[in-house]
């Protein structure tokens, strides 16, 4: 009984895989063969990231950015091609994925402009906050991105607290914290990309495992796309994915953690995004605490990031990212843990 169980389980996953494996790969090829293009296209319009303006940087040479465009459209192709097949009945597109879908857009553009502009840390801050509100107000019965519960780890009825009229607040710092990690860690070649693909991946597992689909196909089609943009990324790198890029990958992972993740139970709900986006969190907390400390603002650029102080003990760039690849893959493998026995 218990083996038949086991093979049950088993066949479920395997199927439960086939079209995230799908929808990644058409997003790794799009993006793969779009951001030559956009290389261009970058270096046209002067979205060209100087390593003169400021000494935080670790290039020598003038690289192109505007990854982002690249990025998300083989998010949305990819998404757009497998769901209707995945949801043959006209549900493809619940409200809450447009929403996703139609404000990471708009993080697109607003991170190809700062590109070229360079707006105030506050505007950036703004206009986060904003889009982190905006997709809470798009929804129906099928899902929701808010955080309307908090799981506390207790057993019983009582492990979750409701947030009441603090969700939509509260669901937005949530989205700004892991959107603006997810940039600031972007900061050595294929360092962001790199750890966006570990994460997302760790989110498809995760929605398979919980018997969420819709989640799964795309947290894979971030994960293809981010994959496939680090071909270009990775040192030395031909192009950056800029504002835009880190913005939509931060921005969608943020939401389908919500939707996906944060929907396991309450013993875990509160640790999974600590643990999946931990070496981005992480670096954020040290660099604030040491600005604080330091008695200098929070949002004025210094070289305390962790891919910084490695660089500073002697490694290269690709040791760098290696070495923060092996934490976050170890901090994803912890949560695939925790998740799996919560589900035993």
């Amino acid at each position: 009984m218990m083996q038949n169980l086991t093979m049950m389980v088993g066949e479920r996953l395997i199927s439960g895989f086939r079209a995230p494996l799908c929808t990644a790969f058409i997003a790794v090829l799009v993006t793969y063969f779009l951001t030559p293009y956009v290389r261009r296209v970058a270096i046209q319009k002067g979205a060209v990231d100087d390593p003169k303006v400021d000494d935080r940087r670790v290039h020598t040479e003038p690289i192109p950015r505007w990854g982002g465009l690249a990025i998300y459209a083989g998010i949305v192709f990819a998404v757009g091609l497998v769901m209707p097949f995945a949801y043959p009945n006209g549900r493809s597109f619940p409200a809450y994925l447009t929403a996703m879908l139609v404000v990471a857009g708009f993080l697109v553009v607003v991170g190809a402009l700062d590109d070229l502009y360079q707006y105030k840390a506050k505007i950036q801050a703004l206009l986060l906050l904003l889009s982190g509100v905006a997709v809470q107000f798009y929804y129906s019965q099928s899902g929701r991105v808010q955080i309307n519960t908090f799981g506390i780890p207790i057993h019983g009825p009582a492990s979750y607290i409701a947030l009441g009229a603090l969700a939509v607040p509260i669901t937005a710092i949530y989205i700004f914290v892991v959107t603006k990690t997810m940039d600031t860690i972007d900061g050595v070649d294929g360092l962001c990309a790199g750890i966006a693909t570990i994460s997302a991946g760790t989110l498809v597992v995760i929605a398979v495992y919980s018997g969420q689909p819709r989640v799964a196909i795309v947290a894979a089609a971030i994960a293809g796309s981010a994959l496939g943009f680090l071909r270009h990324n990775y040192n030395p790198a031909k192009i950056f994915m800029g504002t835009g890029g880190a913005y939509v990958l931060g921005f969608l992972m943020a939401c389908l953690s919500i939707v996906g993740a944060l929907k396991t139970a309450a013993a875990v709900s509160l640790l999974l995004p600590l643990l999946v986006f931990g070496v981005p969190i992480a670096d954020a907390f040290i660099v604030i605490t040491r600005r604080l400390l330091s008695g200098q603002p929070i949002t004025q650029a210094d070289k305390r990031h962790l891919h910084h102080t490695l660089l500073g003990k002697g490694l290269s760039q690709r040791q760098t990212v290696l070495v923060l690849y092996v934490a976050a893959a170890v901090l994803c493998a912890v949560a695939l843990f925790v998740v799996r026995r919560n589900h035993v």
